[in-house]
């Protein structure tokens, strides 16, 4: 009798105090998104995630735009593609846990980002239909043109945020308010170096990234013909073997050389015939005459080496064969 009351009591006690089921809080789910700010049309995946939440027993409905594109137990992520530039997507996750629903919503805002960059002190002929490559020790300028469209207008960039890194770490002196220019000295020891800008508007309601890796180069030496009519023949480099014929002069030009100028007294020319150093003028030290002995054949080794005096890592050798 003792017992079926102690049990009847244990009952009714359960009954008046029953478990409390604490319901599960927006704030303890997280979305992310991949990439954060999407190009246009790019793929975009979203996934829900969560600590205290066992979201792989609970039905997850998502919706694109009001339309529901996906549904099932445990889908806790969703594929879909960026929309158009100036376009949004909303993107809501309806999770159905026991004790009620919860949302968790984003807006899909693409833009396109464009970045270009420039190196302040890098040597190339005229009319060199390339772009001047970075040496060691040079000045790049990175110029950052995000177009996010608000209101069908496209945001001025010179009013918007800018958090730029260099190598992954941020750049305070840089970031800032209209800073869409990042100017800094590449490294001597670095083979290449990644910049990268989040920029927003004021009010944080559009973003954007962009990223460019940047490579150093080495300057490099190519010989042209000079022809005293028609000047320089970039057309076609002078390669190995080349035939000197009666006389003929040597033009060097130093690609991505620093200064920009190749007759800057930085640089310092130093001629060789097999060997033997040749003294030429300091206002034609960017070329050499040559001339064959009539009645005589053979090769002659042309070398040159560039130095700039200023920067130990500037140097650039070049030689060749030529033929009389």
């Amino acid at each position: 009798m003792n017992l079926k009351l102690s049990a009847l009591i244990i009952i009714l006690f359960l009954a008046i105090f029953p478990m409390r089921i604490y319901a599960v809080s927006p704030s303890s789910i997280s979305m992310n998104i991949t990439p954060e700010n999407p190009a246009p049309f790019e793929e975009v995946n979203i996934s829900l995630e969560s600590y205290s939440a066992d979201l792989d027993s609970v039905s997850i409905s998502w919706f694109v735009n009001g339309k529901n594109v996906f549904s099932g137990m445990g889908k806790k992520s969703l594929s879909l593609s960026a929309p158009a530039a100036g376009a949004e997507s909303s993107v809501v996750a309806r999770i159905a846990f026991p004790d009620g629903e919860v949302e968790l919503r984003t807006t899909l805002k693409p833009s396109v980002f464009t970045m270009l960059w420039q190196t302040k002190d890098s040597y190339v002929p005229p009319f060199y239909k390339g772009k001047a490559l970075p040496t060691a020790g040079n000045t790049i300028k990175v110029v950052a043109m995000p177009e996010i469209k608000r209101g069908g207008a496209i945001v001025n960039p010179k009013t918007m945020t800018y958090a730029w890194k260099i190598d992954y770490s941020n750049d305070q002196a840089g970031s800032g308010y209209g800073k869409n220019y990042f100017i800094f000295d590449n490294d001597f020891l670095e083979n290449s170096n990644n910049i990268t800008v989040r920029t927003s508007t004021t009010d944080q309601k559009y973003s954007a990234e962009g990223s460019v890796n940047i490579r150093t180069t080495k300057p490099k030496i190519m010989f042209y013909k000079k022809d005293a009519k028609m000047g320089t023949i970039f057309e076609r480099a002078i390669s190995d073997g080349h035939k000197i014929e009666g006389s003929a002069t040597l033009e060097a030009v130093p690609y991505f050389i620093s200064p920009n100028n190749p007759l800057h007294p930085f640089l310092s020319w130093t001629w060789f015939i097999n060997d033997s150093p040749v003294s030429l003028p300091q206002i034609s030290k960017n070329s050499i005459p040559l001339k064959a002995e009539e009645g005589v054949s053979g090769t002659a080794r042309i070398r040159l080496r560039i130095e700039n005096t200023e920067q130990i890592f500037q140097t650039a050798e070049k030689e060749i064969n030529v033929e009389f």
